[in-house]
């Protein structure tokens, strides 16, 4: 897939309040300071699509983006560390799970891991969540280029083993991306054309 455009269309805290199209939506989400704003502007093309701040709990509000007009990219609140009360971190989760539970239109959620940290138990926890609803996800393995090849493959074998001592009967399908250097961009872009064809068809 090519990305021809890609426009911000409204930021909100409410899924009510989301847009009203029948596009597909892929949402984007992960701990604070996983690179998310990075990957999305590496994966559209578009180097301040999203905001990157070099401060954690940058984003706020589910913000809509259309690719291609016809289907959206969503950018979600990050979760776990931020810099933001312990009132508002409610309000995120609150209306995160509004969204994630309620949004029809929502075909595939990726979940961010920083691919350089041993499995935390916030991100383990997200998944099971995810898991426990029937979410679709995807985990999004970032920041690859830090890492010698030996390196980043052991630490994703080490995540299978956690994921598949708990309740995982198997690790969830992963990419491994590199906003620095585009790794993954292709993997993820075809992946989610698939996905809209698949949609289209159904329709």
């Amino acid at each position: 897939m090519k990305i021809k455009t890609a426009d911000f269309v409204i930021s909100n805290t409410d899924v009510s309040k989301c847009p009203k199209e029948q596009l597909p939506e892929y949402a984007f989400i992960g701990r604070s300071n996983v690179g998310k704003s990075s990957l999305i502007n590496m994966i559209t093309g578009k180097s301040k699509l999203a905001k990157t701040s070099g401060k954690p709990g940058k984003t706020q509000l589910i913000n809509h983006f259309k690719v291609n007009d016809n289907w959206f990219l969503v950018d979600l609140p990050g979760y776990g560390y931020a810099q933001v009360s312990k009132s508002k971190r409610q309000t995120f989760q609150e209306f995160l799970k509004d969204y994630l539970l309620l949004r029809q239109q929502l075909i595939c959620t990726f979940v961010l891991i920083d691919s350089r940290l041993e499995p935390q138990k916030i991100d383990l926890e997200f998944m099971e969540f995810l898991g426990e609803n029937n979410i679709p996800f995807y985990i999004v393995f970032t920041k690859a280029d830090k890492l010698k090849l030996s390196e980043l493959n052991r630490n994703i074998r080490v995540y299978g083993k956690v994921m598949t001592k708990s309740s995982w009967e198997s690790m969830p399908p992963h990419f491994v991306t590199s906003a620095t250097v585009a790794t993954g961009k292709e993997d993820l872009l075809n992946f989610i054309d698939d996905l809209n064809q698949q949609a289209t068809a159904q329709s």
